[in-house]
């Protein structure tokens, strides 16, 4: 029997964290029951995170046994080319109640090097943020190894850091070697390589319940970073109905669509493509079947499914490998 291909959702990975509160219920309507939930990973095959199917026919199994059974229909011919039957990108909502820790990712080769991993370049996309919201990107201006190491002794690295007030609909591009962190009052949606590796350089000196300070990774970082001043701000266009791009490296493409009305989508069959629901709700059609999206939702459109039409009022991000 041929499994019928379609767009697919998946449960909600939920992860308890010291900086997280309950705005991914409040706001985007994610089953949590604690108060300090910071992330539902929406698209992941972590080890030990892996998602599983919440829709369809292919429901309760996991990304990683459909990708198996149907590698070019679901990854599409270059990407499954390119990287075997390994999804590589992770999508994820945030829910930084306070501050999380300043951080940084390492690079392909040292992440590969040190982790058997990929690095972790990321963006992120702001859905929510309170009155003088903030994040962390970069040095304010050139650094080096050693200034960066005498301001952690003496406690002043925030001085040498570039913060930057955001609003919702802002867009930062965060390659490997950049140090950053999300502050506090922020809903923000992320996307990313397959990665789990972070590298803690700085957590507010925060203990948790038990009392505990978190691990830092200093001597890791040091060679990982990247000390010159960046620009991580990402502006796009907003042309109604149609794909607006935003970034556009070599692990991923993402683009904005502002929905108002319908717009029909042609793709090859080269790459899946997933959206993310950032606002409002929308309608999807594909082979005379309806489905409905709302805010918070994230959707992965197999390879296969290279004609469709969107229909509604709904921001989305678009985000495929090219």
């Amino acid at each position: 029997m041929t499994t019928k291909i379609y767009p697919i959702q998946f449960e909600p990975i939920l992860k308890e964290r010291i900086w997280g509160g309950e705005k991914l219920k409040t706001v985007l309507n994610k089953p949590i029951t604690s108060k300090i939930t910071g992330e539902s990973w929406e698209l992941s095959t972590v080890e030990g995170d892996v998602s599983i199917v919440a829709n369809g026919e292919l429901k309760g199994k996991s990304l990683t046994e459909i990708i198996d059974m149907m590698p070019n229909e679901i990854l599409g011919t270059a990407v499954h080319k390119r990287f075997g039957k390994q999804f590589p990108l992770l999508f994820k909502y945030l829910d930084a109640r306070e501050d999380l820790s300043i951080q940084v990712h390492p690079n392909d080769e040292l992440a590969k090097k040190r982790h058997n991993s990929f690095g972790k370049t990321e963006m992120w996309y702001i859905m929510q943020a309170d009155e003088d919201a903030r994040i962390i990107v970069g040095f304010k201006e050139k650094s080096n190894a050693n200034e960066f190491s005498e301001s952690l002794k003496n406690k002043t690295l925030l001085n040498l850091l570039d913060d930057v007030n955001v609003k919702e609909g802002d867009m930062f591009f965060l390659e490997t070697g950049i140090v950053h962190a999300i502050g506090a009052g922020l809903v923000v949606a992320e996307i990313q390589q397959t990665s789990d590796i972070t590298y803690r350089l700085y957590d507010f000196d925060r203990v948790d319940a038990q009392g505990n300070t978190r691990e830092l990774h200093i001597d890791l970082a040091l060679d990982a970073i990247n000390y010159n001043k960046v620009d991580t701000y990402r502006p796009y266009s907003k042309n109604l109905n149609q794909s607006n791009a935003i970034v556009d490296c070599p692990y991923f493409t993402t683009n904005f669509i502002p929905l108002d009305g319908k717009e029909t989508v042609a793709k090859t069959a080269d790459s899946f493509t997933v959206y993310m629901c950032v606002d409002g709700e929308f309608v999807l059609e594909y082979n005379d079947v309806i489905s409905k999206y709302k805010k918070g939702d994230t959707v992965l459109f197999p390879a296969a499914m290279t004609d469709f039409v969107l229909s509604g009022k709904a921001s989305i991000l678009e985000i495929y490998i090219s």
